[in-house]
């Protein structure tokens, strides 16, 4: 790993993951599970159905970056997803249409980390602040929105028609931008995300969320993943890239 001085001097903008980087999505998807199953009298454990319908992420965008599949909304593998969870868990018919479409848009509505709204505002004295997410447009709008977060714009997946790490989103984000790929830097929790990232030529930088996936998981850490910086909040990476 180098130093910010080193490989980020010729950043112009920043791009920032979304679920788990940004915002909690673990403890926003659990309590919206939970409450939507007490109405609907299932007994789910909403922690560890988050979990389980976010394991099927990653594989959904997979199939349709493969091809397997035409290209589908971020909101429609969610939706496939939890029927198929639903099932797994013998509740499904405790479910009608209107609580599946509730528990799908939950996604739209997550809380942001404590740090996200001053460390965006930070690094917006300096850069183009920008959401980089394979959420779709209208739910990254919903959601930006309704945590508050001072987001310069919205760069969604949805716009290349491919799926993070698929280097078309990046490229996508940049040429939007106006701005080479090594001008745009991609902040990310996640190392998966960071290595899609590289590959299309973007330096990149960690952001330690070791809460993300709840007291038992395992969330990604630093010294597991390749970077240009790492930081500890989005005030650090903020202070790091020298915004007072």
């Amino acid at each position: 790993m180098t130093g910010p001085e080193s490989a980020l001097g010729t950043v112009r903008a920043v791009a920032f993951d979304v679920f788990g980087t940004t915002v909690d999505w673990r403890t926003g998807v659990a309590e919206q599970v939970s409450a939507v199953a007490r109405r609907c009298g299932a007994d789910l454990d909403g922690g560890a159905f988050a979990d389980e319908w976010r394991a099927m992420y990653l594989p959904s965008m997979r199939r349709v970056n493969a091809g397997e599949r035409p290209w589908a909304y971020l909101d429609t593998l969610h939706r496939e997803s939890l029927d198929e969870l639903l099932e797994r868990h013998g509740v499904g018919a405790a479910f009608d249409d209107a609580a599946r479409a509730e528990l799908v848009r939950a996604w739209h509505r997550l809380p942001a980390w404590d740090d996200a709204a001053e460390g965006l505002a930070r690094l917006r004295g300096k850069y183009v602040v920008a959401a980089l997410s394979n959420g779709g447009f209208a739910l990254l709008t919903s959601l930006v929105k309704a945590a508050g977060l001072p987001f310069d714009c919205i760069l969604s997946a949805e716009l290349a028609r491919r799926y993070k790490p698929d280097p078309q989103p990046y490229l996508t984000a940049a040429q939007l931008l106006d701005v080479a790929p090594g001008e745009l830097l991609m902040v990310a929790a996640h190392g998966w995300d960071l290595a899609g990232a590289r590959g299309a030529g973007l330096p990149t930088a960690f952001v330690a969320r070791p809460a993300e996936k709840g007291p038992a998981g395992a969330a990604d850490r630093a010294e597991d993943v390749p970077s240009d910086v790492a930081a500890a909040n989005f005030t650090d990476l903020a202070r790091q890239l020298g915004c007072p």
